[in-house]
């Protein structure tokens, strides 16, 4: 059985199969906000999704990041080290990307296990 969360006409903020959550990649609702701030927007928006499908952040298995500008690393990850469980951090990996939005600075794509 496949669930599908959040299910628009192009795309599912989030699907479940076989134990397994994937969600669509998430960026920040507000696109005005500093690297640091779309990264914590980015990240409360995975943990609203990753509770709907009853798991959390220390189940991720793979986060893929897309940043518009790699001057914004360090920004980025000051954010995700707050966030990221130490002792479960996932396998990741980040590259420079143009994002859909020319505003948007971070995208992160999540794959977790479920809980």
């Amino acid at each position: 059985m496949i669930q599908r969360f959040d299910t628009g006409p192009r795309m599912s903020e989030m699907t479940v199969h076989n134990g397994v959550a994937y969600l669509a990649g998430q960026v920040a609702e507000d696109a005005g906000a500093d690297i640091v701030g779309q990264t914590e927007q980015v990240l409360a928006a995975i943990d609203a999704l990753l509770a709907q499908a009853k798991t959390d952040k220390r189940h991720i298995l793979r986060a893929e990041i897309f940043l518009a500008d790699m001057a914004d690393f360090a920004g980025m990850n000051e954010a995700w080290g707050r966030w990221v469980p130490q002792g479960n951090t996932p396998a990741r990996a980040t590259v420079q990307a143009q994002l859909a939005s020319p505003g948007w600075k971070v995208e992160i794509v999540i794959t977790a296990a479920i809980a």
